[in-house]
């Protein structure tokens, strides 16, 4: 039976990227660094970020993980990990209660501050996930065509800007952001990912993110919090896919 618990006290954070994985924990802030790559299984992770936390505690673990995960399950082989992650059991491997959540839905989770928030992170790709009044969708906008040739993320990604130099990049990162404004209609958006700090200026009515809101968003998986307002309900951070909204509930808080 896989372990269970209702309100776990010290979380392990760990946000996977393509060329490390990075680990914090509740009393250890200071992220611990393993390398990552194209040969990192999921097993060996586990190994090598239980060998670089030894002596941490640690009751639950939060996993951001690059690419598709859908109802806290892993669905998409990693395109710049090894193989190994779809249906790898990670309850087990850590022997605690583990929340698996898209990477770009996590960093946007660590800096949402409220109301309908875009997350776009302009790293190796494009990350994107769209948070509204505490329910979490992630999203896959870069594989979005942009062109007959190329997606956004072929614009916005880690290529494009080599490819369209700095000043053009740049200029096209404020047309895309101005474009998913106009479709998506959030009340702010945030720029986050490595590639945001080469924007000299941000484009109108928008945010920079920090590459440490993904660990704040890990630990904020486990959060209970209130929504106060007639009707609303008490619920904690929502997965859009994961089913987790209790009708019932949300009939008897609206009386």
């Amino acid at each position: 039976m896989k372990p269970r618990m209702d309100k776990p006290r010290k979380i392990l954070v760990i946000d996977v990227g393509g060329s490390h994985v990075k680990c914090v924990a509740t009393d250890h802030r200071k992220p611990a660094k393993i390398k990552s790559g194209p040969k990192l299984t999921p097993d060996s992770m586990v190994r090598q970020v239980l060998k670089a936390t030894r002596g941490w505690r640690f009751d639950a673990v939060s996993i951001g993980y690059p690419g598709v995960v859908r109802r806290g399950k892993i669905v998409h082989e990693p395109h710049n990990l090894g193989p190994g992650w779809v249906g790898f059991d990670f309850e087990a491997a850590f022997g605690r209660p583990v929340k698996t959540i898209n990477d770009a839905a996590m960093q946007a989770l660590g800096g949402y501050e409220g109301g309908k928030m875009l997350f776009l992170g302009l790293g190796t790709g494009l990350g994107s996930a769209l948070i509204v009044d505490g329910v979490i969708a992630a999203m896959e906008l870069g594989h979005l065509h942009y062109s007959h040739r190329h997606t956004y993320e072929d614009h916005l990604g880690k290529q494009g800007r080599k490819r369209l130099g700095k000043k053009k990049w740049r200029r096209k990162v404020e047309k895309v952001v101005a474009a998913f404004r106009k479709a998506l209609l959030p009340d702010s958006i945030m720029l986050g990912g490595g590639n945001a700090a080469d924007l000299k200026r941000l484009p109108p009515q928008t945010r920079r993110g920090d590459n440490s809101h993904a660990f704040a968003g890990g630990f904020r998986l486990w959060e209970r919090q209130a929504q106060k307002g007639k009707g609303r309900v008490k619920i904690g951070w929502t997965i859009a896919d994961e089913g987790s909204w209790d009708p019932t509930a949300a009939e008897e808080a609206a009386g």
